[in-house]
């Protein structure tokens, strides 16, 4: 028997311990996620008639209303505290607005909250062996968590229970996967191969079924492309980032149509990268280089831009993902801001 579990804790110093901890985990203050500020932001600003709101922002597990249990801290207490604080989130992905994942390759993992449990982890591969660049997400039929590691050039499927990433095995060399996206109805699963310009379809087996675009600036082709998403209307859209644009095309892969142009305004790309769509029908394109949120029509016509360099509610310093869950709330990766932000729609259509 070593001679540190022979002398032990003393009972005295214990008891303080114990009781210090429960003190802490009692009176600590209790967050709001997310935390809006005291006067409400809104664009357009008046007279305009308010079309997306300003929620708040989350940069830790504390921002989002989880408290730390009295083992965690106990355990902290010896070993020292976990980091919970996002470094630059790339991606982000949010079931019913209850529970949140987000690809931050600064911690090598994905930031799990999990808000009704009042749980966080930090998940990577088994043995806490790194996700060195997780950069997107999505979800599958079953309500399971897909993440891209354009690094690792593989995709992983996220075990809740036991914490981890695990491989998802795929027919076919990937260079650098970074959007995916996931086809409910069919089971088929989108990767765009940034480095191949390129995106592949698998079943629900990993077999690739076809290959949509090749490096060209012509309809269908690619330049450097990022990010994809999966509208209600199973249209397929996708940003050819370097060809200064966002394309569609149906899920058999058949081109439908593209807007955007490179330039220096409103309306037109720098460097677009997260895309999605709300159930009215509405595009929203982060331009990382813009540091901006742009929404479109159907039509690719402009309806709002939202966002400058800078840190205050609706500013940006770089950012990449998108998401639009539950509510039609719009989670945005705010990357070197550290944060994600959090708008919603409240316009008519």
């Amino acid at each position: 028997m070593s001679s540190r579990r022979q002398q032990g804790f003393p009972p005295l110093l214990l008891a303080i311990l114990l009781v210090s901890l429960t003190a802490c985990a009692q009176s600590g203050m209790r967050y709001t996620y997310p935390v809006e500020p005291q006067e409400q932001v809104v664009w357009p600003a008046k007279p305009g008639k308010p079309r997306i709101k300003y929620i708040g922002s989350f940069s830790a597990a504390e921002d989002t209303g989880i408290q730390k249990g009295f083992f965690t801290r106990l355990a902290e207490f010896f070993i020292g505290a976990e980091d919970q604080r996002l470094i630059r989130p790339m991606a982000v992905l949010a079931l019913n607005d209850n529970e949140i994942y987000v690809a931050d390759p600064g911690i090598k993992g994905v930031h799990y909250f999990n808000l009704t449990d009042q749980n966080y982890k930090q998940i990577r591969l088994t043995g806490d062996f790194p996700l060195p660049s997780p950069v997107a997400l999505a979800v599958d039929d079953q309500q399971r968590v897909l993440v891209a590691d354009s690094s690792l050039a593989q995709i992983f499927m996220i075990n809740r229970e036991a914490g981890i990433a695990e491989q998802v095995f795929l027919k076919g060399n990937l260079q650098q996967p970074t959007g995916i996206a996931f086809d409910k109805i069919n089971k088929r699963l989108y990767v765009v191969d940034t480095t191949t310009h390129s995106v592949n379809m698998y079943d629900q087996h990993g077999k690739l079924l076809n290959t949509i675009g090749r490096r060209g600036e012509q309809n269908g082709q690619f330049n450097y492309p990022t990010y994809i998403w999966l509208d209600n209307q199973r249209t397929l859209w996708i940003t050819d980032s370097l060809n200064f644009r966002v394309q569609r095309f149906t899920t058999e892969g058949k081109y439908l149509g593209e807007f955007g142009k490179v330039g220096s305004g409103s309306g037109t790309f720098a460097r677009p990268k997260g895309v999605a769509t709300d159930k009215f029908g509405h595009i929203y394109i982060v331009d990382s280089l813009f540091h901006a949120l742009q929404i479109f029509d159907k039509k690719g016509r402009l309806l709002l831009n939202i966002g400058q360099q800078g840190e205050n509610p609706g500013h940006f310093w770089l950012p990449s993902g998108v998401y639009i869950g539950e509510n039609s709330k719009v989670y945005i990766a705010d990357s070197h801001n550290q944060r994600i932000q959090v708008f919603q729609y409240i316009g008519d259509r």
